[in-house]
């Protein structure tokens, strides 16, 4: 997507970590943003030290009638979105599956999973409908190999918004929309604070080691301006990927064994 010709760009998650570093590289492009946040001290402290082109609005990516209200406010100040980011999530529960309760999954699902939906049933059409954009569902690598114990509720989540950009692709192409799903390695974050946070705990911590997310965020913008579907951080993961694809394949040829037949 040319950004020159871009409107206005809606982040979730937008006052730290990866949502702020996207939404400062497409401010340097001169595009307006709204970030969205459930965090209303982060989003203050971000509106103080950005100029008119940057606006702020509470979100908690669950609640539907929260993303209508806030799209509203958005699209009333700077016009239509042609910028869709959905990145807000939360990290892995650190709870084996078999030792997992259903409030912990179903809060990781729902931020990282439904609240991707709700962002694209939101303002999906309207991009649509306008013949140009482009929306960027954040995964993470965990979405492309999953082969670490206690993140099942995080890696299916991430598995799942894959899946969903996939398909969103195929729809949006005709219509002039691109389409991208980014898959971070580690980033330097406050996620453990915001995972913490919504589930009711003290909020501290921040991820260690890992990439600077500005620079996280003129990547996944590049990926923008690029039209690239897929947009990665880190390139050192590639082995966990290369093995699981090996092993379907592998799976296919022995289908194909004519003793079989």
């Amino acid at each position: 997507m040319q950004l020159s010709s871009a409107n206005h760009a809606f982040i979730t998650g937008g006052a730290s970590g990866i949502g702020l570093g996207i939404a400062d590289a497409l401010l340097k492009r001169g595009v307006r943003v709204t970030i969205a946040d459930i965090n209303a001290d982060a989003l203050a402290e971000v509106l103080a030290t950005h100029g008119n082109g940057l606006r702020g609005v509470l979100l908690d990516v669950r609640d539907r009638e929260q993303w209508q209200a806030a799209k509203a406010k958005a699209e009333e100040v700077f016009g239509p979105v042609d910028v869709l980011v959905n990145n807000a999530g939360i990290a892995p529960d650190g709870l084996e599956l078999a030792d997992s309760n259903p409030e912990s999954f179903e809060r990781v699902v729902g931020i990282n999973f439904y609240g991707v939906y709700n962002g694209i049933v939101t303002f999906g059409a309207g991009i649509r409908a306008l013949g140009k954009g482009h929306i960027v569902n954040v995964a993470s690598m965990a979405g492309l190999s999953s082969e670490r114990a206690t993140s099942g509720a995080y890696s299916a989540s991430k598995y799942a918004v894959v899946s969903l950009s996939e398909t969103l692709r195929v729809e949006m192409a005709p219509h002039g929309v691109g389409v991208s799903v980014m898959c971070p390695g580690l980033v330097m974050t406050n996620l453990p604070a915001n995972t913490a946070r919504v589930a009711g705990k003290e909020a501290r911590g921040v991820m260690p080691g890992g990439l600077d997310p500005a620079v996280a965020g003129e990547m996944a913008v590049r990926g923008i301006e690029k039209g690239s579907f897929y947009i990665l951080t880190s390139f050192d993961r590639d082995e966990p990927i290369r093995r699981r694809f090996e092993e379907q394949l592998a799976a296919f040829a022995a289908g194909m064994d004519p003793d079989l037949a």
